[in-house]
């Protein structure tokens, strides 16, 4: 399981304790311990109007890893793009991606169903309009 710190790891956690697999998660910013064989790459966030670099150690992600992608929210897809081309370069395997919240009046669910991925939502917001949220079917 792979998620981005620091909002998706609850979530994430939550997710890996009950499938009983282990929990990554991608940091935003390089500690001191970890190496420089390090998976990077940079992404901006919707929500926090900014753009970072996320990072996995390569100790932590192999080749032919199976790995499901779980986050808080999705609204543009950039954070779950980017994991994924974290996973990609790692030549593990994308299994799909679990969500939260999907922001489905927005393109990140979407365009990620669009190129073949599974993405799962406990919950799909189709408008914010007037202050009042309206769930998608």
């Amino acid at each position: 399981m792979l998620t981005v710190e620091s909002s998706g790891i609850p979530v994430a956690y939550a997710t890996a304790f009950t499938l009983g697999v282990p929990l990554v998660f991608a940091r935003r910013k390089k500690p001191v311990t970890m190496t420089d064989n390090l998976y990077v790459e940079r992404v901006p966030s919707f929500t926090k109007g900014i753009v970072t670099d996320i990072m996995v150690s390569s100790e932590f992600l192999a080749k032919g890893d199976r790995v499901l992608l779980v986050d808080d929210f999705i609204a543009n897809g950039d954070a779950a793009r980017g994991l994924m081309r974290i996973v990609e370069r790692a030549e593990a395997e994308l299994v799909g991606v679990g969500i939260a919240v999907e922001k489905a009046f927005q393109a990140g669910g979407a365009s990620l169903r669009e190129r073949g991925i599974r993405v799962e939502a406990l919950a799909r917001i189709a408008s914010l309009a007037g202050g009042r949220i309206t769930f998608a079917e």
